[in-house]
């Protein structure tokens, strides 16, 4: 478990952690995407 503390900071975390920060942005990207997709074939019904 990664606990943050105050001598630590976000971007020494990321320099730390690459793979993750690629992990934590695909997340980001196929969610971005899935949003797209449901809001396309959404319609409204008559």
């Amino acid at each position: 478990m990664v606990v943050m503390t105050e001598t630590k900071s976000i971007p020494k975390f990321v320099t730390d952690n690459p793979l993750l920060l690629g992990v934590l942005f695909t997340i980001c990207l196929l969610l971005s995407q899935a949003g797209t997709a449901a809001a396309a074939n959404g319609g409204t019904v008559a």
